[in-house]
């Protein structure tokens, strides 16, 4: 009866007890989030709930499973099994942790500052920081793991010796993944480009969604994903449109006949301008800037507060100004000519030496 008491006594204790201290911090924390609305760490720190009681549960039954006395046989094998789980749960419940840690700090910070190019520069570096802090965290683990069986603490001893020689190797290996890495960090930290700014890579306009330490996605107009190795974005030119100030100056193209009215055009551009809430009110203009021998090139410039806002005011000036010259100046419009050609004058062809002579019958002498 003893030998089925007793383990029953330990595991069940041991769920039991996890249980009830993993209920009694979630409620601490729970009140404290109540109290504290303007904190988002206790909440935050709820979510590590799961890895927090299996730690628990492990630590306990690691320290306990020996007074079990079941399968005695397997308690080497169960008790190394245990340990494993016990580092891979602590490894989760820290990264979860420093996740809850990193966050709120970032939230902070974003509530006191209003500069929106800052507050996404710390964005992205607060998310490649912790992906380097979780890196480390599950290196280390793993590397506890390890050391956990025999052969690997007798092998200790030689792969500290051959460290030099794995590095060159590896170095040489794995040479685009590591330069890939140090550019990560270079962007993070060297403001090159953050999360939220919008780009132009390649011919293609979109905004940064991701960053990561090797590879960094745009999102695109019509919601695609260009996924680009972060080495990109250090050797090669890219345009930033969110850098300094978000404001910025669009421009929109016409190719009218040469009686396109420029005057009332810019009257109407004003009219249009003002009636357009993404325009920000700093300037405009319009004037021709080329002409050809059939058409002219009519500019306007246009402000606004930021890239978005300029798309929309550059595609509602271009629409309403050609439907108001169809609508009110049709002559102004390019036109193809399909009038007749006019030929040159016909000439009579002048007539040649031998008809000359054979027409006023020339004398025939030595020169002709």
């Amino acid at each position: 009866m003893e030998n089925v008491l007793r383990p029953l006594i330990v595991l069940g204790g041991t769920v039991l007890l996890t249980l009830a201290i993993g209920w009694g911090t979630d409620r601490l924390l729970g009140k404290a989030d109540e109290r504290d609305h303007d904190t988002p760490l206790w909440g935050l720190l709820r979510r590590a709930r799961i890895p927090y009681q299996l730690v628990l549960c492990t630590a306990m039954l690691r320290g306990s499973y020996d007074q079990t006395k079941l399968l005695e046989r397997h308690q080497v094998g169960i008790g190394r099994t245990l340990t494993l789980v016990l580092i891979g749960s602590a490894a989760w419940l820290v990264i979860r942790i420093a996740a809850a840690i990193v966050e709120t700090t970032y939230t902070r910070y974003a509530r006191v500052h209003r500069d929106a190019a800052r507050v996404r520069r710390v964005r992205t570096q607060v998310e490649l920081i912790m992906r380097v802090v979780s890196a480390i965290v599950i290196v280390v683990a793993a590397s506890s793991m390890l050391l956990t069986f025999p052969a690997m603490r007798a092998a200790g001893a030689s792969l500290l010796a051959s460290a030099g020689i794995i590095a060159a190797i590896a170095g040489v290996a794995a040479q685009s993944t590591l330069s890939n890495m140090f550019a990560g960090l270079q962007i993070a930290f060297g403001d090159m480009v953050r999360i939220g700014d919008t780009v132009v890579v390649d011919g293609e306009w979109g905004t940064v969604e991701e960053i990561t330490l090797t590879f960094l996605t745009v999102r695109t107009w019509d919601e695609r994903r260009i996924t680009m190795p972060v080495s990109y974005f250090t050797s090669k030119p890219f345009e930033n449109w969110s850098r300094g100030t978000p404001q910025m100056t669009g421009i929109v193209y016409w190719h009218l006949d040469h009686s396109a009215p420029i005057e009332a055009m810019r009257e109407k551009l004003r009219d249009i301008l003002r009636h357009c809430p993404a325009w920000d009110g700093r300037a405009y203009g319009l004037v021709v800037t080329d002409t050809t021998p059939n058409t002219i090139q009519v500019r306007a410039l246009v402000t606004a507060k930021d890239a978005d806002d300029i798309w929309t005011v550059r595609v509602a000036v271009r629409e309403q100004m050609i439907t108001w010259l169809s609508a009110e100046h049709p002559y102004a419009l390019p036109r193809v000519n399909t009038a007749d050609s006019v030929l040159p004058p016909y000439r009579v062809p002048s007539p040649d030496r031998a008809s000359l002579r054979k027409a006023y019958d020339f004398p025939r002498t030595g020169r002709g």
